[in-house]
């Protein structure tokens, strides 16, 4: 051990850290070290590398700072995917169609529900707008309907007009109302054992619609139906492990668009059963 390893300064120049080579070791620790340099002790090959409190201190202070930039570098790592989802089609859409298809305009999709029709609401009918949206997808890929657009009739004749031709637009034997009759969210959970063993939570939305076809030159009401569905998201917890899931605004469309689709399917189903027809004979 150095002679002024237990000393405060150097008994020669009183200096700290000592300066001295005579000061700073004993005859047989001159032997042993090579140099001397604050904060660090470095010792020759053969005896071992001797690193004193301080450095020590400065090398644990390093390897936590280093450890303390890979943790941030996980955590605030983002990762980025994708992918292409199926889209859900009528049931009817799957099979091939050759009959006679007659022309359909559809008319006012409303919401008749007590859903967003509050004494806040803007009175503005986004549910049933996004159920005539769907409607209109889902009729044409039945491949029963000659779908006919009314919606955008102003676009329409400005195209035409820019082609220099005459519009000759092609007049529907039926209109296709709907509504939607109920709708409505809920929140349903249960716990095991009081909540300790774990609990479970799930988020409902629930979509009835109805359809009908009516005959554009009497305005009989010539065939009706309903369809409806119901989504659910649950998430689990158990023993404090298991996912939590927020409000999940998606389970509006999703809901809303399976119930159409069932009610689509019992329109085409209609058909083939020869409840109505879809071609009307020439008057």
């Amino acid at each position: 051990m150095p002679a002024w390893a237990g000393s405060s300064r150097c008994r020669c120049c009183r200096s700290w850290p000592p300066r001295c080579a005579r000061d700073a070791a004993s005859a047989a620790d001159r032997n042993r070290i090579l140099y001397i340099r604050w904060p660090v002790l470095v010792a020759s090959p053969i005896q071992g590398q001797t690193l004193n409190t301080h450095h020590r201190f400065l090398r644990r202070r390093a390897t936590a700072a280093g450890l303390a930039l890979v943790i941030t570098g996980l955590i605030g790592c983002a990762t980025e995917s994708h992918q292409a989802l199926q889209t859900p089609k009528p049931t009817s859409a799957a099979t091939a169609y050759t009959g006679p298809r007659s022309t359909l305009m559809v008319g006012k999709f409303d919401n008749r529900s007590s859903y967003m029709r509050g004494l806040f609401s803007d009175g503005v009918d986004r549910l049933g707008g996004q159920a005539k949206t769907i409607l209109l997808g889902h009729l044409k890929e039945t491949g029963r309907f000659s779908v006919v657009d009314r919606d955008n009739l102003d676009e329409i004749a400005r195209e035409a007009k820019l082609q220099g031709r005459a519009q000759a637009l092609k007049g529907a034997d039926f209109t296709l109302t709907g509504d939607v009759v109920e709708f409505g969210r809920k929140e349903v959970g249960d716990r095991a054992l009081f909540g300790i063993l774990g609990s479970g939570k799930q988020q409902v939305a629930y979509s009835k619609v109805t359809l009908n076809v009516v005959d554009v030159v009497t305005s009989e009401i010539v065939y009706s139906v309903q369809g409806a569905g119901e989504y659910a998201l649950s998430n689990r917890e158990v023993l404090g492990f298991g996912g939590t899931a927020g409000y999940d605004s998606t389970l509006n469309g999703k809901v809303l668009d399976l119930a159409i689709r069932e009610a689509i399917d019992r329109l085409v189903d209609g058909v083939q059963d020869g409840k109505w027809r879809v071609s009307k004979e020439p008057r």
